[in-house]
């Protein structure tokens, strides 16, 4: 494969074709990883891509790379979401497309909403980190119940619960479009990661 071949773009129409493969590619994501995803289904996936809310990565006609955007608490919040790489494309720099690419369709369509992610990806954290996003309190997230619901696929959603929505296993992200850029240190991503376990070891209810 070369990396000059693959192409990333925001999703069109005709690209919800490709709705089960993604749906696939994030369930065995999940699965190698033994973290929490919440499942997507093939209808979903292809309303975001018809909607205009989606990106895609193309090495000529074969899908090897995703992500989409959905907006909530009436437009205030938007979260970019289920980033995914084939893995016969993974350590190439494509995940770092799709997600600047990504940022730039939710900056587009929404450009005074706060960006949003919550994650358990170090690389995601990294990307997030050098786009301008900071770690949050998932209490400065969205309050909108239908993002929250969208948990239930994940097999962590117990802890979730459990906590009254004050935390999980994932780590909150904040881009705020009215504060000003701030230089993220390189280790940035790795105290966060640090932070966060250490604080759910003492938090988290049994």
């Amino acid at each position: 494969m070369s990396f000059g071949s693959i192409t990333v773009m925001f999703a069109q129409k005709e690209h919800a074709k490709y709705a089960e493969r993604i749906c696939n590619l994030i369930y065995e994501s999940a699965l190698q990883r033994g973290t929490g995803i919440a499942k997507r289904s093939n209808e979903y996936i292809s309303a975001k891509i018809v909607g205009g809310k989606a990106v895609v990565a193309l090495d000529g006609d074969k899908l090897v790379g995703f992500s989409y955007i959905e907006c909530w608490g009436h437009g205030d919040f938007v979260a970019t979401s289920g980033l995914i790489v084939d893995p016969e494309y993974r350590n190439l720099g494509l995940a770092a497309r799709i997600k600047e690419k990504t940022f730039e369709l939710a900056r587009l369509r929404f450009p005074f909403a706060k960006l949003f992610s919550i994650t358990t990806s170090l690389p995601v954290m990294k990307l997030n980190s050098r786009l301008g996003y900071k770690p949050v309190t998932f209490s400065e997230l969205t309050d909108d119940e239908e993002f929250w619901a969208g948990c239930q696929g994940c097999c962590n959603y117990d802890i979730l619960q459990r906590n009254n929505r004050r935390m999980c296993l994932c780590t909150g992200m904040l881009y705020d479009p009215k504060q000003p850029l701030e230089k993220q240190s390189a280790l940035s991503p790795y105290w966060i990661m640090i932070k966060n376990k250490i604080s759910k070891i003492f938090h988290l209810k049994k």
